[in-house]
């Protein structure tokens, strides 16, 4: 099927959301000879934030800091863990309830000063 450009119509909607999450919405369409619904699914994630760590421990000892996970959305996350450093060791997979605060353990255990 191949859509002709000149028999497009274009729907702008405006979408502002209050918080973070899934949002779903269904739009319907009737004319005279034709129904269609479209369903329409929107993820809002909060603003990228960076965030630096700085570990200080003896050699050989591990330390460990729990990472706050704030999850506002309307469901619950299952996060994939992907580390990546020597020496950084943590749960591969985390779940965080809806509305609710997981704290992810990062360890890091040096092998030498550094």
């Amino acid at each position: 099927l191949f859509l002709d450009r000149s028999d497009a119509v274009e729907l702008p909607i405006k979408f502002i959301p209050q918080n973070a999450g899934c949002y779903h919405c269904w739009i319907l369409l009737k004319s005279s000879c034709d129904v269609r619904v479209y369903e329409i699914e929107c993820i809002v994630n909060t603003d990228h934030a960076e965030a630096e760590l700085e570990f200080v421990t003896p050699a050989y000892q591990p330390v460990i800091q729990d990472i706050p996970i704030n999850n506002m959305s309307s469901q619950e996350w299952k996060l994939e863990a992907i580390l990546e450093g020597h020496g950084f060791y943590g749960p591969p997979l985390i779940n965080v309830s809806l509305g609710g605060t997981a704290l992810y353990p990062l360890m890091f255990k040096p092998v030498a000063e550094c």
